[in-house]
């Protein structure tokens, strides 16, 4: 087998010239980008610093997590994700992409600056207008895309990303349930150990669980959390579609739903929220059609879930930091988990 080529700094720029993304002699500088949890992610300024991309790598090892091996095919995924939606996305909500290097797993996006993601701008102020206004946005964007790709057979085996898909499921429906040694607040993990004991709250999770892993449905990017969500001044942007897969619509609406309250939940003003949750849910049915949207509990199950994952699981909120906060967040997150509500 062929070694892949891994991009460092240093030889970053002359990959770029040799890709024909920077002149020959350009100036080239590298600068790291966003979180870069899964891939190697960097951010190039080109020439005298007017123009810049960002670079994406998928390696076998994740980057923040190494020890965790998966398939560098998720790139291809994502690359293959922006460019399938890209006939519904009026708003144009998903990146541009300017290259594809599959050979080598890197993805070359437009990069579109350094401006606030939408869970920091929710923990910091809730600002209930802007989340009405971004979920109003999302939620269009979700309903056309599952509109438009269920049901679609050939976008299934398009779509073979079972390595990221159970992952991802992993920590969202199985490590927050089961025992665990994640860094809980002695208060939390006194919470945590009833819900591991909770028999019906399991079974409830390992259900949605397997309603998530069905290789059925629309096309979803399964991970439409506030942190992959830049708010530029002109619209939200929806990033980061490694884990996406042909799926349960139900579950990328829920987990909006979920980041859109989650900061007013913690606050202990759920209600902030309700005006953001009714024009994202009536967007998403606007878009997606009566017959193709799921029903509301279906999402809000999915919703409660991720709640509860936040709170107790590896990928824990900042909104959750408090122990109060935190609480709060879980008994909504398990209210919604066991009796989802039938409206927003």
């Amino acid at each position: 087998m062929r070694t892949q080529l891994a991009l460092t700094a240093e030889n970053l720029p002359d990959y770029l010239k040799n890709r024909g993304l920077a002149r020959p002699d350009e100036a080239v500088r590298v600068e790291p980008a966003g979180d870069g949890n899964i891939n190697w992610v960097r951010r190039a300024w080109l020439g005298d610093g007017g123009r810049s991309l960002i670079v994406k790598q998928a390696r076998p090892a994740l980057e923040r997590f190494p020890e965790y091996q998966v398939t560098t095919e998720r790139i291809v995924m994502e690359a293959r994700y922006y460019e399938t939606v890209r006939p519904f996305d009026a708003a144009s909500l998903c990146p541009r992409v300017l290259d594809f290097d599959e050979a080598e797993r890197v993805l070359l996006l437009e990069d579109l600056g350094d401006v606030p993601r939408l869970d920091e701008a929710l923990a910091a102020t809730g600002a209930p207008e802007r989340a009405a206004v971004v979920g109003e946005a999302l939620g269009s964007f979700l309903g056309a895309v599952h509109a438009a790709t269920a049901p679609r057979a050939e976008l299934a085996a398009r779509f073979q990303n079972d390595d990221m898909r159970r992952l991802h499921g992993d920590h969202i429906f199985a490590l927050p349930f089961r025992e665990n040694d994640f860094g809980l607040s002695a208060p939390l993990r006194t919470r945590a150990e009833a819900v591991w004991q909770d028999d019906d709250a399991v079974a409830l999770a390992d259900a949605a669980y397997r309603e998530y892993l069905a290789p059925e449905g629309a096309l979803v990017h399964a991970d439409v959390q506030g942190g992959n969500v830049l708010l530029t001044a002109s619209r939200p942007r929806l990033l980061d579609a490694e884990i996406s897969h042909v799926g349960d619509a139900a579950f990328d609406i829920g987990i909006l739903l979920a980041h859109l309250m989650l900061s007013d939940v913690a606050r202990g003003d759920a209600a902030r929220s309700r005006p953001a949750m009714i024009r994202t849910w009536h967007a998403y049915v606007d878009h997606a059609g009566r017959s193709t949207a799921p029903p509301f509990a279906r999402a809000a199950r999915y919703a409660g879930i991720e709640l509860v994952r936040r709170t107790i699981g590896a990928a824990r909120a900042p909104a959750v930091t408090e122990d109060a906060a935190g609480l709060r967040v879980l008994e909504l997150g398990l209210a919604w988990l066991k009796t989802p509500p039938e409206a927003p």
